[in-house]
């Protein structure tokens, strides 16, 4: 738990930024690393809080010993704090970088608006780990003799892929793209998680005997029922990928885009690979020298500010139909819960301009080109309030509203009748399966992470993938020893 009075003495400190005018430049990761004496002392602030509130449902879903290492940190035992983050998380490297850190706003400090630094730890201890030679492979002792495919090598498909083989299972990982890591790799920027990490796992689990099949789209390039007739179990991770529909009249202009073709682009630009493919048949998009509009509040819609701007955007402005929220939540209201809250993403730092409380009511264009945005404030109801209207000029528009469940044209239609869909609260229709054996109502398939979920965050990708792992060896060996 750090040091006893560790949280009086140490001012809270996380990782800074490089500037907003340096790193537009670039698409490389911005963060600057602290030493490993600062991280050791924000460990120390870790307080003998009674209930660690940080690890349990309401902060880590795949909960974390956050307290345990931080006082490994704080002592200077990395090693044992590698070890200790590894048996709760395949992949902190990946979720020190990208998670949005509900611990922290689990942290009993937090009650004073000054949690733990964990995020900046967690990476900490990540990148400390390839340093000392954690990140190696460890392949199993002996091996079952049953084999298993993992459909998708997103977070959710990497981690049960991972499970799975050190439980001495061959297991074969069917990826569409041309290279493993899903929407971590095709999805979130670089400049968020350089891809090297994702490599660098993928070289670790080959070494274990994880074998990748990249290219091949399961249900469209080889039936789903090819792989459950060759495999003892078939796990379908292939992520939550139609864009939800947002019958904006005017999307079918030029210069109306989908979110994720956008991010996806770029990425494969960064990563000097062909920009189309047959998921994303897209003509290519670039906002330089555009003036550029987002439609959308969350994370996907931050992501493609920032890649707006490094392309060159003249201005970006973003559109949130949700009205602007406090700058401080009642504390004793919502903890340890996520709260509503002001919140600006280094994405938007770097200049966007925001538009709370807005409604999108039409692209308008001249001879099918965007030209502009027609939006209107809106009630508390979402209604539009009559006299509010106005245009933005526009180039480009990104749509950037979420999504809602996978692609239809593969396994999913393949099974037509077969494979149980249901829709959620958001009106996602998710692969249907329960949270305690991921099983479908497919003989010997199971799904997890988004594809059963809806779209969420990596850290619950990684728990379902991990929770499914142990479901699979527990049916095909009877019992098993991975954890929950």
């Amino acid at each position: 738990m750090g040091k006893v009075t560790g949280f009086l003495e140490i001012d809270r400190q996380v990782h800074k930024y490089q500037p907003a005018s340096d790193r537009i430049r670039h698409f490389r990761e911005f963060t600057l690393p602290m030493s490993d004496k600062e991280v050791e002392k924000q460990a120390a602030r870790c307080m003998d809080c009674g209930i660690p509130f940080c690890h349990g449902p309401t902060g880590c879903p795949i909960h974390n010993q956050i307290p345990d290492w931080n006082d490994l940190v704080y002592a200077g035992d990395w090693d044992n704090a590698i070890r200790n983050l590894h048996s709760t998380n395949n992949f902190p490297e990946f979720t020190g970088r990208i998670c949005p850190a509900p611990c922290e706003e689990a942290c009993t400090l937090n009650l004073e608006d000054i949690p733990v630094a964990i995020k900046t730890i967690e990476q900490a201890i990540a990148d400390k780990a390839y340093e000392l030679g954690h990140i190696r492979p460890y392949p199993p002792e002996k091996k079952t003799g049953k084999r298993v495919a993992v459909i998708g090598s997103g977070p959710a498909g990497m981690a049960a892929a991972q499970q799975l083989g050190r439980a001495g299972h061959d297991v074969h990982v069917y990826e569409r793209e041309s290279r493993p890591g899903g929407l971590m790799r095709f999805g979130i920027p670089d400049f968020k998680m350089e891809k090297h990490f994702i490599d660098r796992r993928v070289e670790q689990m080959q070494g274990e005997g994880v074998t990748f099949h990249c290219g091949v789209n399961v249900g469209v390039d080889r039936p789903v029922e090819e792989l459950l007739a060759e495999y003892d179990a078939v796990l379908y991770c292939g992520g939550s990928e139609t864009p939800r529909a947002a019958g904006i009249p005017g999307d079918d202009l030029d210069g109306v885009h989908d979110a994720m073709p956008y991010l996806v682009q770029q990425n494969k630009r960064v990563g000097g690979e062909n920009i189309q493919s047959v998921a994303w048949p897209e003509k290519p998009i670039v906002a330089a020298g555009q003036h550029v509009v987002v439609v959308g509040g969350g994370d996907t819609a931050s992501d493609c500010v920032g890649t707006a701007f490094r392309q060159g955007a003249v201005r970006v402005t973003q559109l949130d139909i949700r009205p602007q929220p406090p700058e401080r939540e009642n504390k004793l209201a919502v903890w340890p819960y996520w709260a509503t809250k002001m919140r600006t993403s280094s994405s938007q730092a770097e200049g966007a301009e925001r538009e709370f409380q807005v409604a999108t009511l039409e692209f308008i264009g001249e001879e099918g080109q965007l030209t502009g945005v027609r939006c209107c404030e809106v009630d508390e109801k979402r209604q539009p309030i009559a006299g509010t209207e106005f245009v933005i000029r526009a180039d480009l528009a990104f749509i950037a509203i979420g999504f809602a469940g996978p692609f239809r044209d593969g396994i999913v239609k393949e099974l037509e009748g077969k494979l149980a869909i249901g829709t959620d609260a958001r009106r996602s229709t998710n692969v249907q399966a329960n949270d305690r054996d991921y099983r479908t109502s497919v003989d010997r398939l199971y799904a997890a992470g988004d594809v059963r979920r809806g779209q969420s965050l990596v850290v619950w990708a990684i728990r379902e993938g991990r929770q499914a792992a142990r479901s699979i060896d527990e049916a095909l060996m009877g019992s098993s020893v991975l954890p929950r």
